[in-house]
């Protein structure tokens, strides 16, 4: 299976040029990209017709790429968020020891910080679609034979094909916006944040009735492999179709199309020397570490004020859930918006807020403080929405969104561990709050910077 690979009729024209592109706020693209607009080509693969000037969006099998969309983004959270709730009983089966299980809380990160960064070359080597899919297969897989398994290094080896499945199509959910939708970088990324908070709120709830109705942890883990499968036939049905649609603008009694002129060669992107692809590495990555510390700790810290367990994982629940509806309405507001610093900020200043609350009275005011806390993670969809907006081209997006989520998730892998290690050694809760707080200022600082109008082709 292949994805949108039809060559075209200049040799050395690449998907990097490709018409769809369009400013950071929604503005003109770059001449070179008008340029390929106007000019004839030859035909093209299914992701590339806008160069025939039509949307995006009414290409064919265009509703199969948004339930795709839809189903690949539902399945990139559960793996982690479902084995939270069981992890005792994990331990308990496969006879993990502590430093194991500390190990595989911190794998996610690890994991999505290293394949991700393989995502840019398997995209052009076999087409975004085609890796998503091949993502979705290895999540299915790594999930359900590690629920099967019968040996820790046997899970943490599953658990780690799973993770890379959700590595390569975390970075390339972006990419598959920006060329499939690029008027729609906004809408189409709150579609896609919105079933990822769905996915994650369902399997921070449902994992433990599940395994409870299904005879045992293995089936609490299976059950989310099951999902993942279901979103395999889905691309693959997709991809078909383009390739129909591809073979269907190909026939010989079509007029010819007129080679495009060879476009002047573009300067490579340095993306290590670029200031607004740090500023959005370092800012996906403490945004990233806030959400692990509240995912990781939030519960304890309700817990020991005195918050029964139950209550403690629906708290979770709607930490994660807050994410559902306000996901599908942030990304469209922040392409909308020329500087989505102050969005980034005011999102920041929940979480401030949310800290505040778990110091002073965790137990009294937990429902707010939890549905505070849920508003500051919404930053996620905002940083992958500006990931969209920072590049003019679907490949510009592929490589920035690598960049940037390969070191922000290297950056979140100490955060989570630290806030434990400072409430073991204070025995409390205020100290680790106060690391929070300090790393959500600086998110909040970065998030200033990042959500600038600037675009990584341009040199900033």
């Amino acid at each position: 299976m292949r994805d949108d690979r039809t060559p075209p009729a200049n040799p050395k024209a690449t998907e990097e040029r490709t018409p769809a592109a369009q400013g950071p706020a929604g503005g003109p693209a770059a001449p070179q990209a008008t340029a390929t607009r106007t000019a004839p080509a030859a035909p093209r693969a299914g992701a590339e017709q806008a160069a025939a000037g039509r949307p995006a969006a009414a290409t064919p099998a265009a509703w199969l790429i948004v339930a795709g969309l839809f189903l690949a983004a539902f399945n990139l959270r559960p793996a982690v968020a479902g084995l939270g709730p069981l992890l005792e009983e994990v331990r308990d089966g496969l006879g993990m020891n502590g430093a194991v299980a500390g190990l595989l809380t911190s794998l996610p990160a690890l994991c999505f910080g290293l394949f991700g960064m393989a995502a840019p070359r398997l995209a052009r080597r076999l087409g975004p679609g085609t890796v998503v899919a091949a993502g979705m297969a290895a999540i299915a897989a790594g999930l359900g034979l590690r629920a099967a398994s019968g040996s820790t290094p046997v899970f943490l080896l599953f658990s780690a094909l799973a993770l890379a499945g959700i590595a390569v199509s975390n970075v390339l959910m972006p990419v598959l916006v920006k060329r499939y939708f690029p008027d729609r970088v906004g809408a189409m990324t709150g579609l896609y944040s919105t079933a990822l908070a769905l996915g994650t709120s369902a399997a921070a709830a449902f994992t433990i009735p599940l395994a409870d109705a299904g005879g045992g942890w293995r089936f609490g883990l299976l059950f989310w492999a099951l999902t993942a499968a279901a979103a395999v036939p889905v691309w693959s049905a997709a991809l078909l179709r383009r390739r129909a649609a591809d073979r269907a603008r190909e026939r010989p009694d079509q007029r010819p199309a007129a080679a495009a002129p060879p476009a002047a060669p573009e300067a490579p992107l340095r993306l290590s020397r670029s200031p607004t692809a740090w500023s959005l590495a370092v800012f996906f990555g403490l945004q990233s570490t806030a959400a692990y510390i509240t995912m990781g700790w939030a519960p304890q810290i309700y817990r020991d004020a005195g918050v029964p367990a139950t209550t403690a994982g629906l708290l979770l629940a709607l930490v994660m859930g807050v994410g559902a509806p306000l996901g599908f309405v942030l990304p469209t507001l922040a392409a909308r918006m020329r500087h989505q610093g102050p969005l980034a900020a005011g999102l920041g200043a929940c979480g401030l807020v949310g800290y505040a609350g778990l110091w002073l009275a965790p137990a009294g005011g937990a429902w707010a403080w939890a549905t505070l806390l849920g508003i500051a993670n919404c930053c996620f969809p905002v940083a992958l929405t500006m990931i969209g907006l920072r590049a003019r081209t679907s490949q510009g997006v592929a490589r920035l969104s690598a960049f940037v989520q390969g070191i922000g998730y290297l950056i979140s892998l100490p955060g989570p561990l630290l806030v434990g290690i400072l409430n073991e050694a204070t025995g409390g809760w205020e100290v680790p709050l106060a690391f929070t707080t300090c790393l959500l200022i600086a998110q909040i600082a970065v998030g200033l910077r990042a959500g600038r109008d600037r675009c990584i082709e341009d040199g900033d």
